[in-house]
């Protein structure tokens, strides 16, 4: 009997060592810098993000990024030695809808660094939506230095180019015209983000592209101030 139990033992251990390393399998970890590529008529600009840092500017930014917001959009300012500016208008250069503006996260300690990417805005500190822009240069004058003014608020930096600052450095040499709204500073060609997707996700399907006027302030904080070096909305 001690025979025939120890050969049932040795038949079934296995089987049970093998069910006790087995561990029950589990969600994926959300990255602590979640990575988005923009997927551009120039090439692809990949972006490391900084929740830590900018929880409510990356969140804002993700979700439009899953949407299939900026499906379709352009970048629509750039001015080589400061900024590539983006997010908001379509191929018609028509702006679409976007969510309610966020809190400004300006004052997070970092700063518009060279290849750094922030929230692009109207006079208003805190009227931010879908619109960006890349740092050419290290862009200091762009920095949170006080609450008395949008001027003193600066802008909110919340991810950084990991890969394809060259592209971004490409469409910032482009010749620019005025076109549509804009009285210069559009790339020619236009150049057009095809897709958008955060790594490790599938991409999102593409968002309904017919467009509606956007809020007053996103438009005209989009045409941009020179003369104070500020990027606008």
């Amino acid at each position: 009997m001690s025979r025939i139990l120890l050969a049932a033992f040795l038949l079934i251990s296995p089987l049970a060592l093998n069910a006790q390393s087995t561990k029950p399998a589990t969600a994926p970890v959300p990255q602590a810098h979640p990575q988005v590529v923009l997927h551009t008529s120039q090439g692809d600009i990949t972006m490391e993000l900084y929740p830590d840092k900018s929880p409510k500017s990356v969140a804002n930014f993700l979700q439009y990024v899953r949407d299939g917001f900026y499906s379709g959009t352009v970048m629509h300012r750039a001015i080589l030695g400061y900024l590539v500016q983006g997010g908001l208008y379509t191929r018609d250069l028509q702006p679409k809808r976007t969510r309610s503006a966020i809190p400004s996260e300006a004052d997070n300690g970092l700063s518009n660094l060279r290849g750094t990417v922030a929230v692009a805005r109207g006079a208003d500190p805190n009227s931010g939506t879908s619109q960006f822009f890349f740092n050419l240069v290290d862009n200091r004058r762009l920095d949170f230095v006080g609450n008395q003014s949008g001027l003193t608020w600066g802008y909110a930096v919340f991810g950084k180019v990991i890969k394809g600052m060259d592209v971004v450095d490409k469409i910032a040499g482009l010749p620019t015209r005025g076109l549509g709204p804009f009285s210069g500073d559009v790339p020619n060609p236009l150049v057009v983000i095809d897709s958008a997707n955060v790594v490790g996700e599938e991409a999102p399907a593409a968002a309904n592209s017919s467009t509606q006027p956007a809020a007053p302030a996103a438009d005209k904080a989009a045409k941009g101030d020179k003369s104070h070096g500020k990027s606008k909305g």
